[in-house]
């Protein structure tokens, strides 16, 4: 068996928005084939890896043309008569031919893109499926899965601010019931929404689209679904998206549909209050991605009551994950691969949020693809924790269903995350 890279070539396909992204096809000596898909935010952080985008009017200036000759006249050289068993040297081969510290130059989509396919190659090669070639022979267990009922922020017209309203079914025992949980309390919120005249379709990520006067609103009937739908607080629990950094800065919060503006301590009075009154078990990106001191302060006030997730503010970097730490700014690590720009610097991310005693989550993007890999990262790795959109629309329901394949694969093997996957 030859793992050798032999041909590599990427092309323009379509996301889930419809805009154009990067697909890389590695096809190895023995004519084994993987392939990788590189997703796309709407809501970013400033530090992640840059997406590299044609600019001006054509496509809405969202073209990846020039990402795609990056790969086919650059990095394809570079790689071929590689062997695609040797993920780090690749990956780190990618990262010195690009020379900057954000991909800008070939391009994040481009080299996530590349590392994807490498890492699917040599699965295929292997005869494994991607999660057991990741884990080896060490034991796995199912993510607790983060599934959104309410899409808001830049996900869905800015209607709401809070970018995500989610449920976790920590009640559950296997893949199976949790996902069946999760259709309830999300059948139960359109029909919530229907009868009261709201419901007008869904957001980007599959969530009802957001109608509603201020953001606790969406509270109140994300928690009247919930126990609509029969469920205990113990059983299914809230988890937050606020996506701060989408409306506020230096130290200032400006919510719209709040009317006004927060000083970092007032808005952190808003959030200790929902907490207070909602089933609320996780939270992600409080505070904006520049304001470590509100950070900071949430998490003391907060305890281990809920888990604080870093998105924005971490960017599935190693080293901002260290620092985070060390001044206790979160106990959570959101994990993104096309914020890394490559396989092998997202799971370092995730290694030293593992060894700095974080619990992690990896997640998708807002602009998805048919593309599975991350349900298969998600286990291999034992992230603990998945975030892939909602319970609705193809790109969604592929991940989700991907993990069902893999429960069913496990046997009597199969074990699952629940609660035991919070730091709290």
């Amino acid at each position: 068996m030859s793992t050798h890279i032999r041909q590599l070539h990427a092309r323009r396909i379509w996301d889930s928005r419809g805009r154009p992204t990067v697909e890389v096809d590695v096809i190895l000596d023995d004519g084994t084939l993987g392939r990788g898909i590189a997703p796309a935010g709407a809501s970013t952080g400033t530090h992640e890896s840059v997406e590299l985008r044609d600019g001006g009017s054509e496509q809405g200036g969202w073209g990846v043309s020039r990402a795609i000759a990056n790969v086919n006249h650059e990095i394809a050289p570079a790689l071929s008569g590689r062997d695609a068993m040797d993920q780090r040297a690749l990956d780190e081969l990618l990262i010195a031919l690009d020379g900057t510290a954000n991909k800008s130059r070939l391009g994040g989509n481009a080299l996530i893109a590349t590392s994807m396919a490498v890492l699917q190659a040599a699965a295929n090669a292997r005869r494994l499926p991607l999660w057991r070639h990741l884990a080896g022979e060490a034991s796995v267990t199912l993510p607790l899965p983060e599934i959104q009922i309410f899409g808001g922020g830049a996900h869905a017209g800015r209607r709401i601010d809070l970018q995500d309203l989610m449920v976790m079914p920590i009640g559950a025992h296997s893949m199976q019931e949790a996902l069946a949980m999760v259709a309830d309390v999300y059948r139960t919120a359109g029909e919530l929404m229907a009868d009261s005249g709201r419901r007008a379709g869904v957001a980007d990520e599959g969530g009802w689209w957001p109608d509603f006067s201020n953001n606790e609103e969406a509270l109140q009937m994300l928690t009247r679904s919930i126990d609509k739908a029969g469920y205990r607080h113990g059983e299914v629990m809230i988890s937050l998206d606020i996506a701060a950094s989408e409306f506020g800065g230096g130290g200032i919060y400006r919510p719209g549909l709040e009317g006004r503006s927060y000083p970092r301590e007032e808005w952190i009075a808003v959030l200790l209050d929902w907490i207070a009154k909602y089933p609320i078990l996780s939270i992600e990106d409080p505070l904006a991605e520049d304001d470590t001191e509100g950070m900071i302060a949430f998490t003391k006030a907060v305890g281990r009551r809920v888990q604080i997730i870093g998105d924005d503010y971490l960017v599935t970097h190693a080293a901002r994950v260290r620092e985070a730490s060390a001044v206790k700014a979160c106990n959570a690590a959101l994990i993104k691969p096309n914020q890394a720009g490559t396989i092998s610097e997202t799971f370092d991310a995730l290694q030293t949020a593992k060894e700095c005693g974080f619990s992690t989550i990896v997640s998708a993007r807002s602009g998805e693809s048919e593309d599975v890999m991350i349900s298969h990262l998600s286990v291999g790795w034992n992230a603990g924790q998945l975030k892939v959109g909602s319970f609705a629309r193809s790109e969604r329901m592929a991940k989700w269903n991907e993990l069902l394949r893999i429960e069913e694969a496990l046997g009597s093997a199969a074990g699952y995350t629940g609660r035991s996957a919070l730091p709290v």
